[in-house]
């Protein structure tokens, strides 16, 4: 206590033992109504700047552009957009990534098939309607007819070696699987473009120079006919040691290459952190590929190589999500039906509204429920998809801080001229409790871009709603005496900015009414 005093912050007014292992900490009004104040006329003041930018890489998404994207793709990409934004809000400079999964084998067969229903690249949208139906028919036929599953292979190896005629087709087949994915993105407000696509085809040319490297540093060992890498720190269940393996027997090339690449790429961006939103079954394969890449020196120590893992989502039956005839959920359709359970809510509670409003906050509210019943847990633990608890509008959840958005929204219209003087004396608990909470967006924040952990912002959001909810029943607002008003009507503001700011961050937009 001796040695931290007033001097050190000036929001400490006074500190006092009191009892064995405790400390009272006192906090000055007037420090908390200066910085209050600055954040009312200055948002951005609720979060400073980092006094060390970094430039980071973050990937994150990265789907497979053979098929449509999946709800299993759903962490990945939103936990992603959430940590980019929070990054980028600190004052870092930000290299999104997304790692699309467009070469390989499974293209001979999709070409050879689109060859045969399709015959030109100008029906090639209709047939890609239902990408995933297109995949799995064109799957059927790889495995049951020989003589296709052979041309498939000899188109490979003719689109591998870069026959123009081939890359024309494969290319047509990108841009239209891409469209895809850009639908979905669109749908839950995700910062991806096609600027931020890390193609793994883009490694294709690097991949042989990664094992010429590798052999260079005396890393390769020949396994079986198979190159791989053994490090001592990798054993498996039995005790023996635990491979990378870098090339197959046949001379194909697996994941392990082209992500060693990658890390090898980003390294030249100068970097200092290289962040990898992917889901927690790969853990294993991402510590072999850090501590591999650090053996060969394609990453080097200045460079931190982060594995942000997270785990799946589970239907009430404690299994993995599905529909309910077994098949993968398409995330275009669960969005969808995300709105439309929204669309009914809105329309049994505010009946008023004309269809424009409606479909507005349908929009809202329901992409906006399925993300924050995602971000809103620990990222590395599991969780059940309920829509019954998403959409409800009590609890830790985005309608229930969207309507207290609202709501505030609504007192502020009534007084709009409310920052001309800003925020007076503290005289109520509610008042002060709530200002000290607003304040703590900044730390909140920090901690997020930091550790990668976005149900920490949640959890505050949601605990500032429930401050401010105390603050609306404990103290009258608009029938209080006009300096108490006006400076109540400023709390109102600033947690509005607040709550706008911290759900921005995880990409869900708000809404002046519901």
């Amino acid at each position: 206590v001796a040695a931290l005093n007033s001097a050190d912050s000036p929001l400490i007014e006074k500190l006092e033992v009191a009892g064995p292992g405790f400390i009272n900490i006192f906090l000055s009004d007037t420090a908390l109504l200066e910085r209050a104040n600055l954040a009312l006329s200055v948002p951005q003041q609720l979060v400073p700047l980092t006094a060390s930018p970094q430039r980071v890489a973050v990937d994150y998404s990265s789907p497979n552009l053979a098929k449509e994207m999946h709800v299993g793709h759903l962490r990945g990409t939103i936990i992603g957009d959430a940590i980019v934004r929070v990054l980028e809000r600190l004052g870092h400079t930000v290299i999104r990534q997304n790692h699309v999964g467009d070469w390989g084998t499974q293209f001979g067969m999709l070409i050879t098939y689109m060859q045969e229903v399709v015959g030109d690249t100008e029906g090639l949208p209709n047939a890609l309607s239902d990408l995933e139906a297109f995949y799995r028919n064109a799957k059927d036929r790889f495995d049951s007819d020989p003589e296709f599953a052979e041309r498939s292979r000899h188109n490979v190896v003719r689109l591998q070696s870069g026959d123009p005629e081939y890359l024309k087709v494969w290319e047509q087949f990108i841009d239209e699987s891409l469209k895809h994915c850009e639908a979905v993105y669109d749908l839950l407000n995700v910062t991806l473009t096609r600027e931020d696509l890390d193609a793994e085809s883009r490694y294709n040319d690097d991949l042989k120079v990664i094992v010429e490297d590798l052999k260079a540093a005396d890393l390769l060992t020949d396994s079986d006919g198979a190159m791989c890498v053994f490090l001592p720190e990798f054993k498996g269940k039995d005790g023996e040691p635990l491979p990378l393996i870098i090339q197959k027997t046949d001379g194909g090339y697996l994941y392990s290459t082209t992500d060693l690449a990658a890390v090898r790429l980003r390294r030249s961006w100068d970097v200092q952190r290289s962040l990898y939103v992917v889901d927690a079954r790969q853990s294993l394969h991402f510590q072999q590929i850090f501590a591999v890449a650090k053996a060969a020196r394609f990453a080097g120590d200045e460079l931190s190589l982060e594995h942000v893992s997270y785990g799946t989502i589970m239907g009430k039956d404690g299994r993995p999500f599905k529909t309910r005839s077994g098949d993968t959920v398409k995330l275009a359709e669960l969005l969808e039906e995300a709105v439309s359970r929204a669309y009914q809510l809105v329309s049994e509670k505010n009946q008023d509204l004309d269809e424009a409003q409606k479909q507005t906050i349908a929009q809202r509210v329901g992409i906006g429920a399925v993300k924050y019943a995602d971000l809103s847990k620990n990222r590395t633990s599991d969780y059940i998809f309920d829509w019954s608890t998403m959409l409800s509008f009590e609890g830790n959840t985005a309608p229930y801080l969207l309507y207290a958005y609202a709501r505030i929204k609504s007192i502020l219209r009534k007084e709009p001229d409310i920052t001309s003087s800003g925020m007076g004396d503290l005289n109520h608990v509610e008042e002060r409790d709530l200002v000290i909470k607003i304040l703590q967006l900044a730390e909140i924040v920090e901690a997020v871009g930091k550790d990668c952990y976005p149900n920490q912002l949640c959890n505050y959001l949601f605990e500032l709603s429930g401050l401010f909810m105390r603050f609306y029943e404990n103290c009258p607002i608009l029938k209080a005496e006009s300096a108490v008003k006006e400076t109540r009507l400023a709390i109102c503001a600033i947690t509005a900015n607040t709550l706008h700011q911290g759900l921005d961050l995880l990409g869900i937009e708000t809404l002046e009414q519901m």
